[in-house]
């Protein structure tokens, strides 16, 4: 019978061992000022938020102030780091022979357009009306 994985909810303390480099390689100068935020609160508030869906604003206190997550979250999403994270992952996959590379699948979700969506546009008001005089410019 095949395992399954539990649902990871934070970072195992071995996992955060192995991308720690790739976060310290992003990480700015910090000579003076405020104590910089404890990255593994950080990346468990981001992954608490990617698992639950909430806003970021309503991450619970146990993960640090939400906006500190959300600008960790921008900065390691423009400067690349989640990928580097994620080859670094694939590639340990990849060496226990856990990734069966002939099949692959992407999950979506289909929703009926808000409001309805378009249905050819709306039309211009004016439209309706019977145009038996020119109109003013001003009009």
């Amino acid at each position: 019978m095949k395992q399954t994985l539990d649902t990871l909810w934070t970072v195992p303390d071995e996992l955060c061992q192995r991308i720690e480099p790739i976060l310290l390689e992003d990480a700015p100068p910090k000579p003076t000022g405020r104590r910089r935020a404890d990255w593994r609160r950080v990346l468990d508030g981001i992954l608490f938020r990617m698992r639950s869906g909430c806003q970021w604003n309503k991450l619970p206190k146990e993960f640090g102030d939400d906006s500190t997550v959300h600008r960790w979250f921008q900065r390691w999403s423009r400067n690349g780091v989640f990928r580097r994270i994620w080859s670094l992952l694939v590639a340990q996959c990849d060496e226990l022979g856990a990734v069966y590379w002939k099949w692959q699948s992407a999950d979506g979700a289909m929703g009926k357009a808000r409001f309805g969506g378009k249905k050819g546009g709306q039309k211009p008001h004016g439209s309706r009306q019977k145009r038996h005089q020119t109109q003013c410019a001003g009009r």
